[in-house]
């Protein structure tokens, strides 16, 4: 089921972004470090398909997007909320 999201807010991480959606995503705090710790979890796996992306947090109705410190958030922020929108 897909999921909107509603806010994209700044974390004192300049890596770091918080996606807040329209519903949880999470009940609990899921960390993903890399690609294979999210090979089973359906929307992690998509979202470490965006270029760029190198760790998630979920947790209650919002998930935390680190990007590689190489990467401008302008060329992945419209990518990740496609992937969640497909979700």
């Amino acid at each position: 089921m897909p999921y909107k999201v509603t806010e994209v807010q700044p974390t004192p991480n300049p890596n770091a972004m918080k996606f807040v959606l329209d519903r949880p995503v999470s009940e609990g705090r899921l960390s993903f470090l890399d690609p294979a710790a999210a090979q089973d979890h359906a929307v992690a796996s998509r979202l470490f398909g965006v270029n760029g992306v190198v760790s998630l947090l979920f947790l209650g109705d919002f998930i935390t997007v680190n990007k590689s410190p190489a990467t401008k958030w302008a060329a992945i922020t419209g990518k990740v909320k496609r992937v969640l929108a497909g979700a």
